[in-house]
């Protein structure tokens, strides 16, 4: 059986204790707990059971403080795209699209031919050119669809290679027979 690496000092251990005290935020809490039942000797599986960690992170969480010490264990995630619009910003997106087609507010350029109907890409179009904003994943996108009370209309099929007169003879042919 291996012998552990990983051993913390007195002082080591103190200093995680009192870090544990002061910290607010739970998982930067679960990994000082993680390393500090670890680096003072309790089994693996038991570290893992108190603090529900893998293996895996607990061994990456201790070699984190080796290297940066406490630093090394706080969390650093910055928000993701969520923040990227206020809640005024998309009240105004909501009214916009509720009271304006794409094809009112971007023109020629829109996803579809009339620009009757709101797409992703048009919206994406709109946040892009009102806010200077671009989401990285569609997604968000989606989200704010539903966060301006919007919901997924899929359309109905349609054949891409039918001939416009073919189909208007045919209609003339159906009224006239009513």
């Amino acid at each position: 059986m291996a012998k552990r690496q990983f051993v913390l000092s007195e002082k080591q251990d103190n200093e995680l204790i009192g870090a544990h005290a002061q910290c607010k935020d739970g998982p930067t809490r679960t990994r000082l707990l993680a390393v500090r039942l670890y680096g003072t000797g309790y089994p693996t599986r038991e570290v893992m059971e108190i603090t529900g960690c893998s293996r895996t992170s607990l061994l990456e969480w201790c070699g984190k403080y080796t290297l940066n010490g406490i630093e090394g264990l706080m969390d650093h995630r910055l928000g993701g795209n969520h923040a990227k619009l206020k809640p005024e910003q998309i009240a105004e997106v909501r009214q916009l699209v509720h009271e304006y087609t794409p094809h009112d507010l971007l023109g020629l350029e829109t996803a579809t031919r009339d620009g009757q109907f709101w797409t992703v890409k048009d919206l994406a179009q709109l946040v892009e050119r009102r806010f200077g904003v671009v989401y990285r994943s569609l997604n968000s996108y989606y989200r704010l669809f539903r966060l301006c009370e919007f919901t997924l209309q899929r359309p109905a099929r349609q054949y891409r290679s039918r001939r416009e007169g073919d189909v208007a003879a045919f209609e003339a042919a159906l009224e006239a027979n009513c």
